[in-house]
Formats: structure tokens, sequence, C-alpha cells
């Protein structure tokens, strides 16, 4: 299905250039959301030329769209909270209700990977790096085929701040128009992506240094008073988001001075998988999971079952475990727990 924006290709150049920043210019949100938004919403520096034509024409009919695999939107339960000082920073009551969306760039960033396996593939021969796994392709930073990759990524990260953007806006509308809430009853929490190249300043060896720092399958997490992060926050750190198997909980964290020594500053994402998807449908029904689901009082609603089998909650590591580790290494910080009622699959 086709997302709520349908883009040409010089709105699409604009949408790479521009982010999130974009389509609130277009009436999808107000420029104060922005500030809750990781880079205030757009990455700057984009050459649009180093995202081809063919990933461009994928993405033109999707933002405002999930996707499928475990992309979700989910409404939850403040169930728990374990720091109170934090909850109140962000504005986190037990019993109240939050809205997770997790999904990215849509076919833009799949196209993105697949164009540049290719191009750096040869740059591997080109420059005489030696690898021992194809999907470990790269090149120099700083050289044609680095910048143009680096600037690419930077491109897919602006498509998927503007595509949750609208996402939010829709549901935040959908809560007001069913529930007869105001806009200031349903706001904007944060957002921050999960596959991203930046360049950050970091101590490293006793020294302030400009760093690359590449996040796949990981997070930004910021501690307490980096310029970075919404005012509000400033003292406790960054708001963490780290989504739970499908029927399972999810967790709200804060960013530390630990991680940012560390870790440059990032944290986990999610649970992570502890099953392929391949074998999680061998092995699972989905049918027999949605039944599960509902007798736990969770709905969700699915493109298809199939689907399901790959995301259930049992083909992933356990949640409570990963996030206590994170607490534990103060990484990050727990703050609140969430409780699933309804989950939308793409």
């Amino acid at each position: 299905m086709g997302g709520k924006l349908k883009l040409n290709s010089t709105q699409m150049d604009e949408l790479l250039i521009g982010g999130a920043e974009y389509v609130v210019k277009k009436g999808y949100g107000e420029k104060k959301d922005l500030d809750f938004l990781e880079e205030k919403g757009r990455v700057k520096k984009i050459d649009v030329s180093s995202v081809s034509i063919k990933a461009k024409e994928r993405a033109r009919d999707q933002i405002g769209t999930l996707g499928s695999g475990n992309h979700y939107c989910e409404v939850q339960e403040i169930e728990q909270i374990f720091d109170s000082k934090s909850a109140k920073k962000f504005g986190l009551t037990k019993g109240g209700v939050f809205v997770s969306i997790h999904c990215g760039s849509r076919a833009l960033g799949h196209q993105i990977g697949s164009d540049y396996l290719s191009i750096l593939d040869s740059a591997v021969k080109k420059y005489n790096i030696k690898i021992n796994n194809r999907d470990l392709v790269c090149a120099p930073f700083d050289s044609e085929e680095g910048q143009k990759y680096f600037s690419a990524i930077k491109a897919g990260t602006n498509a998927a701040l503007a595509n949750r953007q609208v996402i939010g806006v829709l549901v935040k509308r959908s809560f007001e128009k069913v529930f007869g809430l105001s806009e200031d009853q349903v706001k904007t929490f944060y957002d921050v992506g999960h596959n991203t190249a930046k360049i950050e300043e970091h101590t490293f060896e006793g020294k302030k240094r400009k760093v690359l720092v590449q996040r796949k399958g990981s997070t930004r997490g910021f501690g307490p008073n980096s310029v970075d992060i919404p005012k509000q926050y400033s003292s406790v750190g960054q708001p963490v988001i780290v989504g739970g198997s499908m029927g399972t909980n999810s967790f709200i964290l804060r960013g530390t001075k630990e991680a940012m020594n560390e870790t440059f500053g990032s944290t986990i994402h999610g649970a992570g998988r502890s099953m392929s998807r391949s074998e999680a449908i061998k092995k699972i029904s989905g049918g027999e999971l949605l039944k599960k689901l509902y007798e736990k009082g969770i709905i969700v609603k699915a493109h298809s079952t199939k689907g399901l089998a790959e995301e259930a909650p049992t083909a992933y590591k356990n949640i409570i475990d990963v996030v206590g580790v994170m607490d534990s290494t103060n990484i990050s910080k727990k703050v609140a727990k969430l409780k699933p009622i309804i989950c939308i699959k793409g």
C-alpha cells in the first residue's frame, strides 16, 4: 500500500535533504515537534546524487507507511516506573498511554544497501582492502566511494525521520478524533534512529576528537547535559526507546555518562534475535501465536500469519535480561516498563 505523501522526483530530493523538517512544512506536525527528534529531524550535508534513481523511485509513495518485518506501531500502557525523577522529566506516569513506532526509510534504505554492496565491492579491489566476508565490503572514508556512501546513509536517515514524523502525526490525529483529545494531550516523546552513521565529538584516549560513529541495529544514548538532546531532558539524559518482541514488554531507558565514555554514546535498540526468520517460520505457527496473544489481552493486526511467525516472542532474546545488562553496566538506566495493548504489524 502507498503512503500519505505522493512525491515527484524533485520533491523526493527535497525530502532527502530536509528530513522531518520537509514534512512538517507540508502540514505533518509543528515546528516544535522537531526539538524532540534526533538531529532536530534533519541530518545535513546531503548529496542527493549519492542515492540512485531506482532507490528514489521505490520510496516515492512510501512515506507514511510501516513496512514489514519487525516494524510496528504499538499502543502501550506505562506499567511500571523505575526512576521517578527521570520519568517526571520525560512526562511519563504509571497507567499512562504510550505509542511506539518502529520503522525506517522503507525501500529506499534497502535499495541503498543493495546499490552500495556493489559499489563498495569494487572499492575493496580498487584500494586493495582484504576482507573475509563480502558483506563487510567498505571503502576509505575520505575516498569518493566512502563519501558517497556516507551521504546516502544520511539521506536514508532523513527519509526515516520524515516517515516516522508522518506516521506519528497520523497516530495523533486518530487519538484526537476517536477519543476527543486536544493536541496538547498527544505529544511527541522522542525519535531516534537505529541505522545511522554520523560525525560526532567524543573523548577517546583522553582527548576530544571528531569520530565517525556508525550504529547498526543500535541507537544513540547520550548522557546528561548533552547539547544534542531536548533541554527538558538534559538533566537526566537522552530517552532511549527499547522495543521488545511482539507480546512482550518494551522499555524506556535514559542515556548515561558511562555510555559517553565507554560506547561513544551508543546503546541497545531492542532485544535482538535468537532465531532466524526462516527458522521461526518452520517452528512457529502464526495462527496459534495470534490466538495466544489475544488470550493475553493483546490485539494484533498483521499483513500475514507468516509475518507473525517471523516476529514471534520466542524468536527473540529475553528483553528483561537484555535491558538488565544495560542497567547493571550503567550503559543505559531503566526509567519505565511498557505493556503492549494493541500491535499493528506492517
